[in-house]
């Protein structure tokens, strides 16, 4: 079937579009009823242990629901999760017709389709794929993986520096762009960061949007190789976790001061100097982190490019020069030693945020890279 969404189906997608509230780690799904060309159910996905987007369409529509058309952008879940198996409510609603964008990758919700079409009910596959696969992008890459979406996030100078020469970086972008960036840690997993950003910084890689702690908080993670991270970073503190990750050449003194307020410290094999940084991502998605957010510094950044671990990058732009010949860069590692075998950006977007520029896109690596 062709791609092409009808205009239920791109209600669905809007609706999961455009969602504020996190789902994860499940799929952020929209859902409508349709009864003799009327829209008489909506949904979409609630928080865990929430209910499905299907469900709450169902429950919208009532006994409307009765000899209507489902359209869905995941195939309908047929497990008992969290929640009861959308198809057992489905067939049960006396719906005649689901029509779903893309096949659920998850090898406990799959096969919802089938089950469907052996209760009598018409079902109809890849209406609108495309826009379903992009919105829950970070969903399929883990669950096809077992890997989280990393995201690498940073804010630069027009001249490409993130701090002044003195090491000082607050602030290279303006307000706006700061709240979009406490915003965006509220649909976010995890937060990661080098211990250089935690000392020079000490930040506390929250999110608070409007000035506020958000209800739902990522699992603040800190790549130390060495043990050089202090305990009394504001990192420790507050409500929300935060893991260590490092090696075993951290003391076992510098472990048990970090343990002992709270924090979680996990040791990792090295990748030549620096902390193996697949192995953690591996450890985090078997945590169900299914995206990660990556925000410096220019080491750490360098070192998930180098090993073509970055899936997206939002790069903030800010309308000033720094001008330092020793002021520090967005982005260090290994880096291309010919402008031919520079990182290039697919599908890229520009928006402004208040005085800033912020360039979303893709990573497209080249054949054969790590």
């Amino acid at each position: 079937m062709s791609d092409a969404a009808s205009p239920y189906m791109q209600r669905a997608l809007e609706l999961a579009r455009n969602t504020r509230v996190p789902t994860s780690p499940n799929p952020t799904v929209g859902a409508v009823i349709v009864s003799n060309d009327e829209v008489v159910g909506e949904g979409v996905t609630e928080p865990p242990p929430g209910r499905h987007a299907e469900v709450i369409a169902l429950e919208h529509a009532g006994e409307r629901a009765r000899g209507a058309t489902l359209y869905s952008t995941l195939e309908p879940c047929r497990h008992h999760g969290r929640t009861a198996p959308c198809t057992d409510a489905i067939i049960n609603a006396g719906i005649t017709e689901v029509h779903y964008s893309v096949a659920d990758p998850d090898r406990d919700g799959a096969g919802g389709h089938a089950k469907l079409e052996a209760a009598g009910i018409r079902v109809t596959a890849g209406e609108g794929e495309s826009e379903a696969r992009r919105i829950n992008e970070a969903f399929f890459k883990h669950r096809e993986t077992g890997l989280p979406f990393v995201i690498a996030k940073f804010a630069v100078s027009l001249d490409g520096r993130i701090a002044a020469g003195s090491g000082d970086s607050r602030w290279v972008s303006g307000p706006t762009a700061r709240e979009w960036s406490h915003r965006l840690r509220t649909r976010i997993d995890a937060i990661i960061c080098g211990s250089e950003t935690v000392i020079l910084d000490d930040p506390l890689l929250t999110a608070r949007p409007d000035g506020e702690d958000a209800e739902h908080q990522p699992l603040r993670v800190v790549v130390d190789s060495r043990g050089r991270v202090p305990p009394m970073a504001r990192v420790f503190t507050g409500g929300a976790g935060t893991l260590v990750a490092t090696t075993e050449g951290a003391s076992a003194a510098w472990r048990a001061s970090i343990e002992a307020g709270g924090a979680e410290v996990a040791a990792f094999p090295m990748d030549g100097d620096h902390l193996d940084l697949e192995t953690l991502l591996r450890d985090l998605g078997a945590r169900d982190i299914v995206t990660a957010l990556v925000e410096g510094g220019g080491v750490l950044l360098g070192g998930f490019f180098d090993r073509s671990l970055v899936d997206k990058v939002h790069a903030i732009i800010a309308p000033v020069i720094v001008g330092a010949a020793d002021a520090p860069g967005a982005v260090a590692g290994r880096g291309a030693y010919r402008m031919a075998d520079a990182l290039r950006l697919s599908e890229v977007s520009v928006e402004r945020l208040g005085e800033d520029i912020l360039v979303t896109g893709y990573p497209q690596y080249l054949q054969g890279a790590e």
